[in-house]
């Protein structure tokens, strides 16, 4: 490459400060602009925040239009989902799946039907737009544990894990309060085993190429206790996802990715048994906390890799990984998923990387107002740190953490990935 890029990295969370944060390492990189950006990406080298919302696809495109990025990288599925990637001008490169292909996470009945289309093992499952008629289905049924899914996006909270009957009829309640979300939705068995997440590269030269792998945390409290979330916590790599499974993965999603004609990163929610694996879900972007492990483990140049990939030429098969074990705890304010409260003050952020230097913290619901660093969301941090194995890691992960607070609201899982 003759020149160094300007990147756009569009979205607000922990998800678009890693992302930022490996960018900027690239020597082909001179700015990362961030819109809009958090209080980590305010004081990120190479890294600039412009205040438009990351919803606001018209504004983007003029600024686009004006600036010439030489990459996007979208962020959010919100939005991807809204069409973002068509929008944007075609002779600049943006990393993303257009409005089609992103259905896949915009519609689980979308998902699942492409699932069933190409053979994809995945939960028996069955919708509903209509909630009377999904509780005489229920009456009809044995009594099983069901999972209830709001079709449409929900920050992941839409997933209500049910073990009673009396649960899956106030799940499907509570499918009106997600709004046009929740107007139609699934229920689906419960599938019992290991979580994991695997994350494909999928460019326009029909490549698709595995990143290292992950697992997260979806529940709010120790022990997988209290609601969803979008994610508590995560590590990497997955341990019971195995190259052969891998192997196996790709290549049954290889006919529907194509057809779809995907382009962008691919996040395949699974669940593993000791004879199967099946499909959970699907996200059109990277995941959240996990891009907070996986990138750190990353050893190759990512922002030139993405650009390659954004303009359909040929990437290196083989990407470069750490043999190291990541760690990500996230902190959140209290409430959340629920109601919490924003604007308190954040400190110990500096004496935990004095502390602990291998410590990286990335910031999601945050905001810099004059020097100081406020919470402005649920998930407000993802501590990350790397170590010769899991439990390495874990230690000094926690040892961050235990240093950073914003007094009474603060609240964290103390149980991300003990024990493995």
């Amino acid at each position: 490459m003759d020149k160094k890029m300007t990147v756009l990295v569009i979205g607000s969370g922990g998800r678009e400060h890693a992302l930022a944060w490996k960018i900027a390492q690239s020597p082909y990189v001179d700015k990362v602009v961030c819109i809009p950006g958090n209080g980590g990406t305010a004081r990120e080298k190479k890294c600039q925040n412009i205040n438009i919302p990351a919803t606001d696809t018209l504004g983007l495109v003029k600024l686009a239009g004006h600036e010439r990025f030489d990459l996007t990288v979208v962020g959010p599925e919100g939005s991807l989902v809204a069409g973002i990637v068509d929008s944007w001008p075609k002779d600049l490169r943006i990393w993303g799946p257009n409005a089609s292909a992103a259905r896949l996470e915009g519609s689980k009945i979308f998902a699942k039907e492409a699932m069933d289309r190409y053979s994809i093992s995945t939960a028996p499952w069955v919708w509903f737009y209509d909630q009377e008629t999904a509780k005489r289905w229920l009456d009809t049924q044995s009594d099983r544990d069901l999972v209830v899914k709001a079709d449409g996006l929900t920050g992941g909270k839409g997933a209500l894990v049910c073990s009673n009957r009396e649960e899956i009829r106030q799940a499907i309640d509570r499918m009106s309060s997600f709004g046009e979300a929740g107007k139609r939705f699934i229920i689906e068995e419960r599938l019992f085993g290991h979580e994991a997440s695997l994350f494909l590269l999928c460019n326009a030269n029909k490549q698709i190429i595995p990143l290292e792998t992950a697992q997260d945390y979806k529940r709010a409290e120790n022990n997988d206790a209290g609601p969803n979330t979008g994610g508590m916590g995560a590590y990497s790599p997955a341990s019971h996802l195995t190259p052969a499974m891998i192997t196996e993965i790709i290549a049954k999603h290889h006919p529907m990715i194509t057809k779809v004609g995907f382009t962008g990163f691919l996040y395949i929610g699974l669940m593993l048994t000791d004879k199967e694996w099946k499909v959970l879900e699907y996200n059109v972007r990277m995941g959240d906390p996990e891009t907070q492990a996986v990138l750190p483990r990353l050893e190759t140049d990512l922002a030139l890799l993405l650009y390659k990939a954004a303009g359909g030429e040929k990437c290196q098969d083989e990407i470069k990984w750490s043999k190291q074990a990541a760690v990500t705890v996230v902190m959140t304010e209290k409430g959340y998923p629920g109601d919490y409260q924003k604007g308190d003050v954040i400190i110990g952020l500096d004496r935990a990387k004095i502390v602990a230097p291998n410590a990286i913290i990335f910031h999601a619901g945050t905001i810099l107002v004059g020097n100081e660093i406020l919470t402005h969301g649920g998930r407000v941090l993802g501590v990350t740190a790397l170590g010769k194995n899991v439990a390495s890691a874990r230690k000094t992960a926690y040892n961050a953490v235990d240093l950073i607070t914003w007094g009474k609201n603060t609240a964290y899982r103390s149980d991300i990935a003990k024990g493995v």
